[in-house]
Order: structure tokens, then C-alpha cells, then sequence
């Protein structure tokens, strides 16, 4: 199965949070929304993850990976795609790569 790497910016009540999650690549769930609504996820991992506090009360920290309640998502950007990769952590051919859809920003 092929997925995309999303960049994005999140914020708690208390956090900022940039990282980078992956997402289906086509189908069901493939929209940053959908995935994010999908009742079984308690979580959203990220990785390559940077955590800033909002009320500056700390210094920012980074992490390779990181778990966000999903319950306490206030608000998510969508930064940049960084590329299509297969199950393995490669990416795939180029001809893959051109079959695959992108999905609307959402």
C-alpha cells in the first residue's frame, strides 16, 4: 500500500505542534479530515515532531515521534507533501507515482 507524507502545523489548547503524518494515499481516508474523524483513532502520530507551548513556558522540544489526542486537536494545517512512499518506506515507481491521485486540500 502506498502512502503520503504530510507536513503539518497542530494546536492544542496548549501546543503547537509541527510533524509529519501519513496518510493513505488515494481511497477512503486519504483527505487529513477523514483521517482525523475516523472513529477507531484515539491518536495521531506524528514523526520528525517539534512541540512548542504556547505560553512560551517552556523551551520547544523535538522528538521522532510523538502521540496527539485526537480529542484535543483544535486546529490543523496542512504544510507541504513530502512525496509517496510504499510500505516499505520506499518510494515507489515512477510510473506508480503518476496513477496515484491527490486528494483536495482538507
Amino acid at each position: 500500500m502506498h502512502y503520503r507524507r504530510e507536513r503539518v502545523r497542530i494546536e492544542t489548547q496548549r501546543h503547537e505542534i509541527e510533524g509529519t503524518v501519513q496518510l493513505p494515499s488515494e481511497g477512503y481516508r486519504s483527505r487529513t479530515t477523514d483521517f482525523l474523524n475516523a472513529h477507531e483513532r484515539d491518536f495521531l502520530a506524528l514523526t520528525d515532531v517539534e512541540v512548542r507551548w504556547l505560553d512560551a513556558s517552556r523551551a520547544p522540544e523535538r522528538h521522532e515521534y510523538l502521540a496527539v489526542g485526537v480529542l484535543h486537536i483544535v486546529l490543523v494545517l496542512e504544510l507541504e507533501t513530502l512525496g509517496v512512499v510504499d510500505d516499505s518506506g520506499a518510494a515507489p515507481e515512477p510510473a506508480t507515482l503518476a496513477a496515484v491521485s491527490t486528494p483536495p486540500p482538507g
